[in-house]
């Protein structure tokens, strides 16, 4: 399969300057569960108990996480951190990762932070997300790290943050969210 890439001038052709082919195919092919299994399983158990499971591999990831290829997780009460090795496939047209890659990680962290405090019977969704992109991640960045953090939890609402680092600890980007708490019965 040849794909063609105008990328340097949109006037080009083929076989003109400027005219950029890709001849090497990509693909990729990923499965995941049902995901109606997992909001099944939210009120059954502890927020806690649900994020150990899956980040021992005893219950699956949801499709999310399996979409953007999660490397792992590790899960603590009020703390959730998420591994990813950047790929290709995260890409934005700028050559590094998509801003909505990761703002899904961020995203992802920090709730998951908040869902690691419920008991059963407690759900929650994110109300916002506020981000700061302050590096590029690429290929060449590595594993990246992202950890969340409850900074307050109440009755109705709570307050988490997320840190995307990189193997020296730099700092990436940046995000807070809240959080609605509610019955699931």
């Amino acid at each position: 399969m040849t794909t063609r890439l105008g990328l340097l001038d949109r006037r080009s052709k083929p076989g003109k300057p400027g005219f950029m082919t890709q001849t090497q195919e990509r693909s990729r092919t990923f499965e995941w569960t049902n995901p109606t299994v997992h909001a099944a399983m939210i009120g059954r158990q502890s927020g806690l108990e649900l994020l150990r499971a899956m980040a021992a591999g005893d219950f699956p990831a949801p499709p999310i996480m399996r979409l953007i290829d999660m490397a792992g997780m590790e899960v603590e009460e009020g703390s959730v951190t998420i591994h990813l090795d950047p790929q290709e496939f995260h890409y934005n047209p700028l050559g590094t990762m998509h801003g909505g890659v990761i703002s899904t990680l961020l995203d992802t962290a920090a709730a998951c932070s908040v869902h690691s405090t419920l008991p059963a019977g407690i759900g929650y969704t994110s109300l916002d997300l506020s981000v700061k992109f302050l590096r590029p991640v690429t290929l060449a960045t590595g594993r990246i790290v992202c950890t969340g953090s409850v900074l307050q939890k109440g009755r109705r609402t709570a307050l988490a943050d997320a840190r995307l680092t990189d193997a020296d600890d730099r700092l990436l980007a940046h995000a807070t969210s809240s959080c609605i708490l509610f019955d699931m019965l």
